[in-house]
C-alpha cells in the first residue's frame, strides 16, 4: 500500500540558517502525522543543516541534483557520496530546469540514476512533456522515451523503490496545472509502461508524482485521481505552512 509522498524542491531559495528555521517550523506542524511520506529538498549548502534539524523525525532530507562520479576533477559538481555524507537520503534527479537550463539528457539521468541507487539514495526522476510536444499530441511518446532513456538497466526491486514526478513543463512556475484528467492520463500511463516492462507489483509500489503549480487550493483534486501518489512541490512550499496544508491535503 502506497502512502503519500510529497516533496517541497526550493530551487534556489533559502540560506542555510532559513532552511534551519523552516524545519523546525514544519516540526512543529507535522506533529502527529505518521501517514505520510515528506520530504526537503534544499539548495546543497544547506543539506546538512537540514539533516540536523529534521533529525528524528518524520522530514526527509533531498538534494536537487547529483554528479555521477564519485569523485574527481569536475569543478562546482557534488557526487552521491558527498550528498549521502550530509545526512540527506534522497536525490531529485532530471528536473525540468536541469534538463532545459543545464543540458541534462536521457543518458546523464540514467548515469545519475544509478549512482543514486549505488549510494542508497532514493531517487526521484523527473519526466515529463513541454507545452510543444503536448499540444503536437506527443505526451506519450516523450514520457516513453524518457522511461527508457532512465530505467532499462533497473530491476523489479529497484523500480518498487523508486520515485517518478511526472512534471509537464508547460506547468512549472507558470501558475497553469494539468487538468485532473490531463494528470490522471499520464500517471496511468506510466503506471502502466512500468507494469509492461518490469512487474506489477514493482509498478504497484513504485510512488508517481505530480509536479506543477501544485498549491494547497488544487492538491485533493490530484490526489483523488488513482495513480496520483503525491506531489514535487515547488514555490508553494517555501513557506512551511503552505507545504504543511499541501500534506494536510494527500492525506
Amino acid at each position: 500500500m502506497r502512502i503519500p509522498f510529497i516533496a517541497a524542491n526550493f530551487k534556489m531559495f533559502k540560506t542555510i540558517g532559513e532552511t534551519a528555521a523552516y524545519i523546525r517550523e514544519l516540526r512543529g506542524l507535522i506533529r502527529g502525522v505518521t501517514d505520510a511520506e515528506i520530504v526537503v529538498a534544499p539548495p546543497f549548502p544547506a543539506l546538512q543543516a537540514a539533516a540536523d534539524a529534521a533529525s528524528d523525525s518524520r522530514i526527509g532530507i533531498a538534494a536537487q541534483d547529483l554528479h555521477w562520479e564519485r569523485e574527481g576533477a569536475f569543478t562546482g559538481e557534488v557526487s552521491a557520496g558527498m550528498i549521502k555524507d550530509t545526512g540527506a537520503g534522497y536525490v531529485i534527479i532530471g528536473h525540468s530546469e536541469r534538463r532545459r537550463l543545464f543540458g541534462d539528457t536521457g543518458e546523464t539521468v540514467r548515469k545519475k540514476l544509478l549512482a543514486a541507487l549505488a549510494a542508497d539514495l532514493t531517487a526521484i526522476v523527473c519526466i515529463g512533456e513541454t507545452l510543444e510536444e503536448r499540444d503536437a499530441d506527443r505526451t506519450t511518446a516523450v514520457l516513453a522515451r524518457q522511461l527508457d532513456e532512465a530505467l532499462t538497466s533497473l530491476t523489479p526491486a529497484q523500480i518498487s523503490a523508486l520515485v517518478i514526478a511526472y512534471e509537464p513543463v508547460w506547468a512549472i512556475g507558470t501558475g497553469r496545472n494539468a487538468t485532473p484528467q490531463q494528470a490522471g492520463d499520464a500517471h496511468a500511463y506510466i503506471r502502466g509502461w512500468l507494469r509492461d516492462r518490469f512487474t506489477p507489483e514493482s509498478a504497484d509500489q513504485c510512488h508517481i508524482l505530480y509536479g506543477g503549480s501544485v498549491k494547497p487550493e488544487n492538491i485533493r483534486e490530484l490526489m483523488a485521481l488513482p495513480d496520483v501518489d503525491g506531489a514535487l512541490v515547488g514555490g508553494a512550499s517555501l513557506k512551511a505552512q503552505s507545504f504543511f496544508e499541501i500534506i494536510a491535503g494527500c492525506r
